[in-house]
């Protein structure tokens, strides 16, 4: 009997030493689970920060954006579709969908352009711009028209160059 309370406390700790495994364990994480990781919360642990620091070098505020885009394409593409009416911009998610652009030198024809930034890089991979065209048909009604393949291309460089140009004031050379 007077053994009983040295008893209850070993079996007390064998017991607990059978509990969880060691939450500091590594375990193969997929990239999604290493993505999740790196991103944390929506805001970040410093707060919502959307231009990177200077000292990036692969055009990318990635330690520091929470957002899922790169500020500096998202600020090139607001630039360069500055003359459209803009229906929804979206910087989480890196969408910019205009509304139909009609240009007065060109009546009969209008433009509407939906861009997709894609990635935290400054690539040109990380951004896809759809240009979308209607014409005015003899009743006055819109129809949809084709579009020149090049005319998407042709933005995106703009918006590329841009952004580049950004990067590079931003480095201050």
């Amino acid at each position: 009997m007077r053994h009983l309370p040295f008893l209850l406390l070993a079996g007390l700790f064998a017991l607990t030493a059978c509990g969880a495994a060691d939450e500091n364990q590594q375990y193969p994480q997929t990239e999604e689970d290493r993505r999740k990781a790196r991103l944390g919360k929506l805001t970040g642990e410093d707060g919502l920060v959307i231009v990177g620091a200077p000292g990036d070098d692969n055009g990318t505020d990635a330690g520091t954006n929470p957002l899922g885009v790169n500020a500096f394409l998202w600020r090139a593409t607001l630039d360069t579709l500055a003359f459209m009416p803009l229906t929804a911009a979206d910087p989480w998610g890196g969408t910019i969908l205009t509304d139909w652009y009609e240009d007065p030198d060109a009546p009969g024809e209008r433009f509407k352009v939906n861009a997709l930034i894609l990635d935290r890089q400054l690539r040109a991979d990380s951004l896809k711009i759809s240009v979308f065209r209607q014409q005015k048909n003899p009743a006055g009604q819109w129809q949809d028209a084709k579009v020149d393949t090049g005319l998407g291309r042709k933005l995106e460089d703009t918006v590329l160059t841009r952004a580049r140009q950004l990067r590079v004031k931003q480095l201050g050379y």
